[in-house]
């Protein structure tokens, strides 16, 4: 969805918006993300930590998982706000998340100085391992197929 279509600003206001919840008392580093599904729907995401760390949840995941839970699967652009300057990228598990939903989409990385990093998934995510990887003999593929 492109600027004239009131996407990517829209994203950002929401992405911007969210890192203001954020739940990070141990890092401090708060994060938003806000993602836009195929039929036009934007949710939005944060970073929810927590005192074991490996049970945190990046805001990219987040926002992912309330789009799942309203139904939408397609996904076609992400936008992440962190306080880093430059603005910083999604993990490697975060990106992993995204190639489930889309092969490639265009992602905007912001922080509140209004620094913008244009990139896209295909460029941080080169050669994603996704379902096609699975078909096997004898492995299922899931039945819808992804960007």
């Amino acid at each position: 969805m492109s600027d004239e279509q009131g996407g990517t600003e829209e994203l950002v206001r929401m992405a911007l918006a969210a890192r203001a919840r954020a739940y990070a008392p141990y890092s401090r580093f708060q994060v938003g993300a806000a993602v836009r599904a195929a039929d036009g729907r934007a949710f939005a995401g944060v970073n929810v930590e927590n005192a074991s760390y490996g049970l945190c949840l990046c805001a990219e995941r987040s926002a992912v998982a309330a789009a799942v839970a309203a139904g939408a699967t397609a996904l076609v652009e992400v936008v992440v706000a962190t306080p880093a300057s430059p603005p910083g990228s999604p993990c490697g598990m975060c990106r992993q998340t995204l190639a489930e939903f889309a092969r490639d989409l265009p992602i905007t990385l912001v922080n509140d100085r209004g620094e913008r990093v244009s990139t896209s998934l295909a460029e941080l995510l080169p050669r994603a391992f996704g379902g096609a990887d699975l078909a096997t003999e004898g492995a299922g593929v899931p039945p819808r197929s992804r960007g």
